[in-house]
């Protein structure tokens, strides 16, 4: 393995895309959505893109943004399934010449979200978001070579979908930690099982690959990627959640619990969509339903 001082990482953070919803919060405020963050690693020549945005226009300000880098770019890898993490992937690959990655596990959990585009995502972002095959393979061991550098796509289970990943680059102590991971933003609980154990499971595998940054794909981009302080807060966070859930009957008084313990956080949308998909199904809701119904 290289250990050429070459390699790096720059965040490119795209804002909140205006969302088509029904209603404002509980506390009043207008839907909007979570920041995404998408990871250029990149060596002398070349460069890997981790997790494309959402849509349209957000493609075209990132592809403007690897362009201006120089670098050629090699591969986009999709960390986990859900859309905003991937649906530009295609646009993205035909502009460079790129090939689109992912683990198995999130290629299957695409195939859903994409289904899912016309009930769901085209009704939140209509005429938005671009044609989006899946056209994601998984790479032998799940690794890719950037300049002689490895980086693997680490599979850690449920987070806040299933069959997540995170890309893990030892030689710069970084781990792109898709959404098993939040950086100053509101998690997204609505896909949680019963408890959040599998996702503390995730939030354990990542910690144990010791790295020192984390890049989360939902964050607030005044803040450092410092890894320490990134576990531990996602951490509280789903502790927090969880006795939250235990406490209070109604997914308003959820959702005022959290926003007074975490009122510097972004993405209050995602934790008034997550409050009522996990109190619909704690009603016996059907899951599927329940989230669709919570986001639109």
């Amino acid at each position: 393995m290289s250990s050429e001082p070459t390699l790096g990482y720059e965040v490119f953070v795209s804002d909140p895309a205006p969302m088509r919803g029904s209603g404002e919060l509980p506390n009043g405020e207008p839907r909007s959505y979570q920041p995404i963050a998408t990871t250029l690693v990149h060596g002398a020549r070349d460069a890997v893109l981790v997790d494309p945005p959402l849509t349209a226009a957000q493609a075209q300000a990132v592809g403007d943004w690897v362009q201006a880098s120089g670098k050629r770019l090699t591969h986009i890898v999709a960390t986990h399934g859900h859309g905003d993490h991937w649906f530009t992937a295609d646009v993205l690959a035909g502009r460079f010449g790129a090939q689109v990655v992912a683990s198995a596990g999130a290629i299957g959990q695409m195939h859903g979200n994409l289904a899912a585009r016309e009930v769901l995502w085209d009704v939140m972002w209509p005429g938005q978001i671009p044609p989006s095959p899946v056209t994601a393979v998984a790479p032998p061991g799940n690794g890719i070579s950037l300049e002689g550098h490895d980086l693997t796509l680490v599979d850690v289970g449920h987070a806040d979908s299933d069959d997540c990943a995170v890309l893990h680059v030892p030689d710069l102590d970084l781990v792109v930690a898709g959404d098993v991971i939040y950086n100053g933003v509101h998690l997204y609980l609505g896909e949680a099982p019963g408890d959040l154990g599998s996702w503390r499971k995730a939030v354990d595998t990542v910690s144990a690959l010791r790295p020192t940054h984390i890049v989360a794909s939902h964050q607030n981009k005044q803040l450092d990627d410092d890894a320490e302080r990134l576990v531990a807060e996602t951490r509280q966070y789903l502790d927090a959640a969880e006795t939250a859930l235990a406490t209070y009957e109604t997914p308003v008084a959820f959702f005022d619990a959290m926003v007074s313990l975490y009122p510097e956080r972004l993405g209050r949308t995602v934790l008034w969509v997550s409050a009522q998909a996990l109190y619909l199904v704690r009603e016996g809701g059907d899951p599927v339903q329940s989230l669709i119904a919570a986001w639109l």
